[in-house]
């Protein structure tokens, strides 16, 4: 329950508590604050117990931690139905990657050599080099301030 207080925090919590109930009155408050974790725990085990009740017998192994989303997807892709260890391993970003950077320059160093040599015009390619053509001569339609 409490896994993240270290040494120090909790000797710091006796301290403050010595200092804010006294000595005399701690161990009385120690089992009132006992007593109130007992009573927190028994309801949300009864609310537990009362839901499984309820969702009936196929849901008997239900439990309400498994609705956090996190959980849930864990839980139910650590048992590797789909086979997507295989595929994760099998995926290497970085030499995907350096593939695709390989493949784009030598096309764009074939086209060059291309064009330099035979010319550009009949092969269908684009040329990325050129700027467009000036946006105002298209035909756009008028803008309507009030319509909008």
């Amino acid at each position: 329950m409490f896994n993240d207080i270290g040494p120090l925090e909790l000797v710091t919590i006796v301290v403050l508590a010595v200092l804010v109930f006294g000595p005399d009155k701690l161990p009385k408050v120690i089992q009132d604050v006992m007593r109130t974790i007992r009573k927190i725990r028994e309801f949300s085990e009864s609310a537990k117990e009362d839901i499984r009740q309820e969702l009936g017998p196929e849901f008997k192994d239900f439990e309400l931690e498994d609705l956090n989303p996190k959980t849930f997807i864990r839980k139910h892709l650590d048992s590797d139905e789909l086979g997507l260890k295989e595929i994760r391993n099998g995926f290497d970003l970085k030499k995907e990657m350096a593939e695709v950077t390989d493949a784009v320059n030598s096309r764009e160093s074939d086209s060059s050599t291309s064009s330099s040599g035979s010319g550009s015009a009949g092969s269908g390619r684009i040329d990325m080099s050129k700027k467009p053509e000036d946006p105002g001569k298209e035909d756009r339609p008028p803008f309507d301030a009030d319509a909008t």
